[in-house]
């Protein structure tokens, strides 16, 4: 399993408050980024993966409505996420 709990825990603690902070938005985009990552490389050698190129899809929009409102409450926060994590936008 690619997704342990430890390993959300490690992102929980390096992007948000501490290691169960699992709402905050900046925990959100880092766990979503970490999957896409994944489905990424998943895609790459199983490129007929249509379902998983739909959760693929889905992820992404979800991130990016997370980015959205993040970037239309606190444009420094927006802007430290996004230098972080290497996010194109």
């Amino acid at each position: 399993m690619y997704l342990t709990s430890e390993k959300k825990e490690e992102l929980f603690s390096q992007y948000g408050k501490s290691n169960k902070d699992t709402g905050s938005v900046e925990s959100q985009v880092a766990l979503f980024s970490y999957r896409i990552a994944h489905l990424t490389e998943h895609l790459k050698k199983n490129h007929k993966d249509f379902a998983t190129q739909r959760s693929l899809i889905k992820l992404v929009g979800k991130r990016r409505a997370l980015l959205d409102y993040m970037k239309k409450r606190d444009i420094d926060r927006y802007r430290a996420i996004v230098k972080e994590l290497n996010l194109r936008k």
